[in-house]
């Protein structure tokens, strides 16, 4: 598998019609751009490792604060409590063109059907809820882990997840560029599902200067996000 087998689909809308504006899902986008804007900055000047290192998912971190806190001293709760902040934080840094283009991408081509679903109060809490939660998932699943993890992908997975869940027929209007031409073709919403895991594996091109490297979310990380959105779409259903 290539570089050239990830952009050979590209979703662009569905075929859901609303007249309301996604405000949310605008927001959230620009938000997004203009952090990876300022980290763009702090690449330039040489302290975007110190940035993300303060502001990113550190399970190892986590997991050595918690247990000082918990054995050895109470007054580490205080360290606890920082390096709990970098859970919302986390969202909103990416540490690579690719991971945030295919990041907005999907946000765009499925947030905004979703805000229009849940409305822009539901929507906002699964996006934050389920980063947080994919976050946590990745501290227990991987406490050693020494880098930090960023990215919205979690919350991304359970937007997708939602979608699923309440347009399972629905088609995605998509692009295949081959070479300077564009094919524009109608694929069922479900493969992107696999597409969106197939995808996470190209997330370090275009990488920006980070030293010690960082991690992406891991799949059971992702994987939760997905089942969180799903089942959050599926309580809104029956009730």
């Amino acid at each position: 598998m290539n570089y050239e087998l990830r952009i050979i689909m590209i979703p662009i809308s569905d075929n859901i019609q609303s007249w309301k504006k996604p405000i949310i899902t605008y927001w959230l986008i620009g938000i997004n751009l203009g952090i990876f804007c300022w980290e763009l900055k702090l690449d330039a000047s040489n302290q975007l490792s110190s940035f993300v290192n303060s502001w990113g998912i550190i399970p190892e971190q986590t997991n050595a604060a918690i247990t000082n806190a918990i054995f050895y001293n109470s007054a580490a709760w205080i360290v606890v409590f920082w390096r709990l902040i970098s859970l919302p934080l986390a969202l909103f840094l990416h540490s690579s063109f690719s991971q945030i283009l295919g990041n907005l991408i999907f946000l765009w081509v499925f947030g905004k059907t979703i805000e229009r679903v849940l409305g822009q109060q539901r929507y906002l809490l699964i996006y934050l809820v389920a980063g947080i939660f994919t976050g946590i998932v990745q501290i227990f699943m991987e406490p050693k882990l020494s880098v930090a993890v960023i990215g919205a992908n979690g919350a991304i997975a359970s937007i997708l997840g939602a979608y699923i869940m309440k347009f399972p027929q629905a088609k995605i209007y998509s692009i295949l560029p081959l070479i300077i031409v564009f094919i524009p073709v109608e694929i069922p919403a479900f493969l992107y599902l696999f597409w969106w895991f197939v995808q996470q594996l190209f997330y370090g091109i275009g990488s920006l200067n980070i030293s010690g490297g960082v991690a992406n979310l891991g799949y059971w990380g992702q994987f939760a996000g997905l089942v969180t959105g799903a089942a959050f779409m599926r309580m809104v259903q029956r009730r």
